[in-house]
């Protein structure tokens, strides 16, 4: 490899040259961005304290660019380029490279924007992005990958097919102007790729070379590269790989045109979910607001809209009883147009009185009219995004370099990490703008129910959606046109929690590197380590029955809801809180900046103590929550195959029938006759972590401690009573299988489950480093050479203390094939860890390894890795390095023996959903 001298400012190959990037203060990390003589567009980073190097290509470009002969053409061409170049022919080869060398990858295609991006062990950089570099410039599009490929592509279409998130967006694709790109179906399946090409003659594979050659220009691409390298270094391993893309000064698409012109606007359609869901969705047209990300004027009006306080709109729908949540928000649907959403989940009251609630949203739009933008809101907003950017956790290396290479192509290269959070104007000319476009003429209202299933008599083409639409008629029109104002809806009170005091506490010189017990009685337990807070008090009626485990969760969920007006602002501030339930008791959660910490906590206790049940919110949330329950098919049938494996093999686990079998009973006189039995005996379990110094960790103890046992005469659990889950023991040599129907689902789903036992260290890392070894052979057998289902992966499982290893395949194939199919990898895996090489089995340790070394990039995800020891009971806080010493110490023979014995016992819980079965069949069998 020729590298360029290290003078790059005065390299030939680099047309411009930045040092001057705007970061954050706190950003120690080095920064430079290139121009390559190929217009290229390249961010360099240096971190030499990361674990991982990571770099992402966004090519500028989309599925809105399909032609509409092959649509879902450029998500096709996504798929392929993992799949062999000239330089590296073998169709796994940078997949496997990335995997062995403590890796993984990913990409993704929207309208307009092509992503691909990984990250690796920091000393395999070059060696990765030497592959990756040769996607973009000399790509195979063999025609066995091609044929075959397209099926993963299918399959993946069939995985979304029952979603309601995918059924929606292409819903409102379907619905607008057929000759604008916005309509295109962007997934593609195998109808787009091959059926409907090959009966028009059409030649796929020609037009992947053809798509790619067109628009896969380096004028319109950008890179970002992040290593432990210098910038130069950097530089000097990206020029040579990266300046052979071709630039054919691709030009990027701009739509001058809006999808909802007038013939498409002034619609409403009711739409049939698959899931038990009710929501209201208001799409109004709007300008590109990208060119004003300094004055972020559709922020301000998404802001407003979207409040939660005091005279919000939210408060007066839920005051009403007609729904929980609401969101505004302005989206770019391409460059050159976009749209303001204002989104409204309904109450079964609220399903009733939609025409009511589209008043109240264009009263409070009026209200926006009459005041004219306020500055004192702009700047609260604007020092709020200043004090985020400026205490901007750091973010795991490839996600940094994947968003930041999307914004690359929007932004000045000086400006890219920037431009989403620096206020610099104040222009109530935009901002005035951006309201008057939302226009009861220029609106779509879209209206999601299950009720609406008998009056639908459309059906969408790609997803078999049903719905109906119809004009909106002129008297509702002139209604909203002419609603004037609300006495009830004002603009939000001033912000007082946004926070004055920045400065970091003083350091204890004798700090500990792990939390250590600063407290132990019996009735708190206290964590403390300065460097956020958890408060779980441990309640062990919690979970005793179904009744109680809904009851703890409807007052968990009432308790939120009757503080949102007060909390909102302070997570606007950057604060957070959670109260939550779990089978262990209730969890308090919280964090952000201490300067205002203690004031959100004082009253979130206060308020807990005093709470009453409001009667209407409880029929409100009780309904949500039944709704909920019988939605629990309609999950991603992953999350199905761990629910039933959790059903099986814990010990205390209601299963979603059971809880929703009792949940009908529930009344406000029983869950408030519930709550003080709840809090009436507790022991507190907490860490305080981050900056605090000991005596105030001590003294927001008390605080708890003393404010539960003053007003609501708490007393301690008896130490007889604290217990930890537990798991069912599968025999050895057992062989159990569960089936299971599904209506939902159109496809088909196994997993196998291998129980190896309790969890410890040598038996912990073998089983991390057999599924290292396997993961992407999995992959690579079962998805992309037989072609079994798109989603195939193998993972752990640990759950109360107990591990072992999982297989999971969803397809369209019968479970019991999939199980020989799995069943003839697990034999196979054998001999392929026996026959690995030397070389390649250390690369597999030493990518073990960099995952495990790889430290948290946020405070709030160390504290959550320090939680899950104390809340395990295991409390091993140097886990990581103890761990790591044992894999090094690791031979193959070690593996070997041990996964031999897995084949010999066999311990196989197989877990199949079949929905072709009628109802639910339970075979346990002996092998």
């Amino acid at each position: 490899m020729t590298l360029v001298e290290p003078n790059v400012a005065n390299s030939p190959v680099i047309s411009e040259s930045f040092d001057n990037i705007i970061k954050a203060f706190g950003d120690k990390r080095q920064y430079k961005a290139l121009v390559l003589s190929n217009g290229l567009k390249v961010i360099v980073i240096s971190d030499v304290e990361t674990d991982k190097s990571a770099a992402a290509l966004d090519v500028n470009i989309g599925s809105m660019s399909d032609p509409r002969s092959v649509q879902g053409l450029a998500h096709f061409l996504e798929h392929m380029l993992f799949l062999g170049t000239e330089k590296y022919p073998e169709e796994n080869d940078y997949s496997k490279y990335i995997s062995r060398n403590g890796g993984q990858s990913n990409a993704f295609t929207s309208g307009s924007h092509t992503n691909f991006y990984f990250d690796v062990s920091p000393q395999f950089l070059c060696g990765a992005l030497d592959r990756f570099a040769q996607f973009f410039v000399r790509p195979l599009f063999t025609e066995t990958a091609t044929d075959r490929e397209m099926k993963a592509v299918h399959s993946e279409h069939e995985r979304n097919i029952d979603d309601d998130g995918w059924r929606l967006s292409q819903l409102e694709k379907t619905l607008s102007d057929p000759n604008h790109d916005f309509n295109k179906f962007g997934t593609g399946n195998m109808e787009t790729l091959k059926e409907s090409p090959l009966l028009k003659g059409i030649d796929v594979r020609q037009e992947l070379l053809s798509f790619h050659n067109r628009w896969y220009s380096a004028n319109i691409m950008s890179l970002v590269v992040l290593g432990k390298e210098s910038i130069e270094e950097l530089v000097e391993m990206i020029i040579p790989l990266f300046s052979q893309i071709k630039n054919n000064d691709t030009i990027v698409p701009k739509w001058d045109s809006h999808p909802f012109t007038d013939e498409y606007l002034q619609k409403q359609c009711f739409i049939v979910p698959i899931r038990d869901s009710r929501s209201l969705g208001l799409t109004f047209p709007i300008p590109d607001l990208v060119p004003h990300y300094k004055s972020q004027p559709g922020h301000y009006v998404a802001h407003l809209i979207g409040h939660e306080g005091p005279g919000s709109l939210l408060s007066e729908l839920k005051s009403r009883g007609w729904c929980t949540v609401l969101n505004g928000y302005d989206r770019r649907g391409a460059k050159g147009f976009g749209f303001f959403n204002v989104s409204v989940d309904l109450t079964e009251e609220g399903i009733e009185r939609i025409d009511d609630i589209i008043t109240l949203v264009f009263q409070y739009i009026n209200l926006l009219k009459k005041e004219d933008p306020k500055q004192w809101i702009y700047e609260e907003e604007k020092r709020i995004k200043e004090i985020k950017f400026q205490f901007k956790d750091k973010e795991r290396p490839m996600s940094y370099v994947r968003d930041l290479a999307t914004v690359v192509h929007d932004y000045p290269l000086t400006e890219s990490l920037s431009a989403g959070y620096l206020l610099e104007e104040f222009r109530p000319d935009l901002i005035t703008d951006v309201i008057n476009h939302l226009r009861v003429d220029q609106m779509r209202v879209a209206i999601v129910g299950k009720k609406f299933d008998t009056m639908a008599n459309m059906t969408e083409k790609w997803y078999g959606t049903k719905y109906s639409i119809q004009n909106i008629p002129q008297e509702k029109l002139q209604l909203w046109q002419n609603c004037g104002l609300s006495d009830n809806l004002t603009l939000p009170p001033v912000n007082d929690f946004i926070p004055s005091n920045l400065n970091l506490k003083t350091r204890d010189e004798n700090i500990e590197t792990n939390p250590q017990i600063i407290r132990n009685t019996e009735f708190s337990r206290l964590w403390y380590l300065q460097d956020s807070k958890y408060l779980t008090p441990k309640v062990p009626v919690a979970y005793m029955s179904p009744e109680m485990a809904n009851a703890t969760y409807l007052f968990t969920r009432l308790f939120r809801d009757s503080i949102n007006e007060y909390s909102y602002s302070a997570e606007l501030a950057g604060l957070f809180y959670s109260f939550s339930s779990t089978n262990s008791g209730l969890i308090l959660e919280l964090g952000g900046y201490n300067d205002k910490l203690n004031i959100l906590l004082t009253k979130i206790l206060n308020k807990i103590i005093d709470f009453k049940i409001d009667a209407k919110r409880f029929e409100v949330f009780k309904e949500i929550y039944i709704r909920g329950l019988k939605n629990y098919p309609t999950r991603p049938m992953h999350e199905l195959l761990r629910y039933y494996t959790s059903l099986i093999t814990s010990e205390r686990y209601w299963s979603y029938e059971e809880l929703l079998q009792t949940a009908h009973e529930l009344t406000v006189e029983k869950v408030s006759q519930f709550i003080p039995q709840l809090l009436s005996r507790f022991h507190i379990e907490a860490l305080i972590h981050g900056n605090i110094e000991r005596s105030e960790a001590l003294e927001v103890c008390d605080l708890v401690e003393n404010q539960f046992r003053k007003h609501l005469n708490t007393r301690p659990i008896p130490l007889s009573q604290h217990f930890r889950n537990r798991e069912i023991q599968l025999t050895d040599g057992s062989n159990f299988s569960y089936s299971t129907t599904n209506a939902i689902h159109q496809t088909k789903a196994i997993q196998v489950y291998l129980q190896i036992g309790v969890q410890e260290t040598v038996s912990n890392v073998t089983l991390e480093l057999i599924n290292q070894l396997l993961n992407e052979p999995f992959y690579n057998t079962l998805r992309t050479q037989e072609q079994l289902g798109y989603l195939t992966f193998s993972s752990l499982r640990r759950t109360n203390g107990v591990q072992g290893m999982t297989f999971i395949v969803q397809s369209d194939l019968s479970p019991s094939y999939l199980n020989q199919r799995i069943e003839a990898f697990i034999s196979w895996a054998e001999n392929y860890i026996k026959d690995m090489s030397d070389d390649d089995f250390e690369s597999e340790k030493q990518s073990l390894i960099t995952h495990k070394l790889e430290k948290p990039k946020q405070l709030i995800g160390y504290s959550k890795r320090l939680w899950s020891e104390i809340d395990s009971k295991q409390y091993n806080f140097n886990r990581d390095e103890i761990e790591v010493d044992v894999i090094r110490t690791l031979k193959k023979d070690d593996i070997t023996a041990f996964f031999k014995a897995l084949n010999t016992q066999l311990l196989l819980n197989c877990l199949n959903i079949c929905f072709t079965t009628p109802p639910i069949v339970r075979n346990y069998r002996s092998v």
